[in-house]
């Protein structure tokens, strides 16, 4: 089933009854089964949220999204029991040898680089390097060709329009659309890789001891250029510069945006989960290879 998105941005109060989250404004009252929600995003600093509606989301496997001032997610909340044979996979993940994660890793930016290259013959109407660059990745990328495709990417991605653009995580518009993206992005990576009972905190190469959502970053790669390409079509239209109700609303929209696996196709959403159930079966040895679908038909 797809599951709804809903976004709080002012004064509201969110409390149970019945099984149903009551959802309440200065304006409304509103009743929705917690069942039927992905992502709950909390962007206003007067959202009243019960810890009986928190627990009944995350017992549903929803997530709590907290945005901070600068209206960017920065918090979440995720379900940690959320799969039958938790502690098993916990095991096997944490035990997971190193050519493994390397192996892993390789296939996820082969997949990163081939989708930038797509978009951005999609952009551009030109071919590139980057098949030639997807084709030269090693195990554990230890020639870092992530770099020097995103390098080769980000100089390009921007480069018929009139805005003078360079990727930065605190730079100028429009990298407050793509930050605001990537972290809706990371929050549905995170909970697709809850609900397969991985365990968020260990990567397969990301390993920032500071880092909560380190398998997320990872599992996230091969689908940032579906940001980047709805953060493209927004500076086309020429949304102007803040993170407005409409731009959050457009950009949420990509967790319902349709991936493609052979003959199959899937909401991202559910397509994430697809995705990291095949990792946890390369990690309890079911699988050698992620199932990453196809972003564009």
């Amino acid at each position: 089933m797809l599951k709804k998105t809903i976004l709080l941005e002012n004064k509201t109060s969110v409390s149970t009854k019945n099984l149903q989250l009551v959802i309440k404004t200065e304006l409304r009252e509103s009743t929705i089964p917690a069942e039927d929600i992905g992502y709950l995003v909390v962007d206003h600093p007067q959202v009243f949220l019960s810890i009986p509606a928190m627990n009944l989301l995350i017992e549903n496997n929803a997530a709590i999204i907290i945005c901070g001032n600068n209206h960017l997610p920065n918090g979440m909340f995720l379900n940690l029991n959320s799969h039958h044979i938790q502690q098993e996979i916990f095991r096997v993940q944490m035990e997971a040898s190193l050519p493994l994660k390397k192996q892993l890793w390789q296939q996820t930016v082969v997949e990163k680089i081939t989708n930038q290259g797509l978009l951005l013959e999609k952009i551009t109407g030109e071919s590139n390097s980057h098949p030639f660059l997807a084709s030269r990745v090693l195990s554990g990328d230890t020639s870092n060709m992530e770099g020097v495709a995103a390098n080769l990417y980000w100089r390009a991605f921007f480069e018929n329009s009139i805005l003078q653009f360079k990727r930065e995580r605190f730079g100028d518009f429009p990298n407050n659309f793509l930050n605001y993206g990537y972290a809706i992005l990371r929050a549905a990576t995170a909970r697709a890789l809850s609900g397969s009972g991985l365990l968020n905190t260990l990567g397969i190469h990301h390993r920032n001891k500071y880092n909560a959502y380190a398998l997320a970053d990872d599992m996230m790669e091969p689908f940032r250029p579906l940001v980047d390409e709805k953060v493209f079509e927004l500076v086309e239209r020429n949304e102007g510069q803040d993170l407005t109700t409409g731009v959050k609303v457009e950009l949420l929209k990509i967790l319902t945006q349709t991936v493609y696996f052979n003959d199959e196709k899937s909401p991202l959403m559910v397509g994430l989960q697809k995705t990291t159930s095949s990792l946890q079966q390369c990690f309890t040895g079911e699988k050698k290879k992620i199932n990453f679908p196809k972003l564009w038909n």
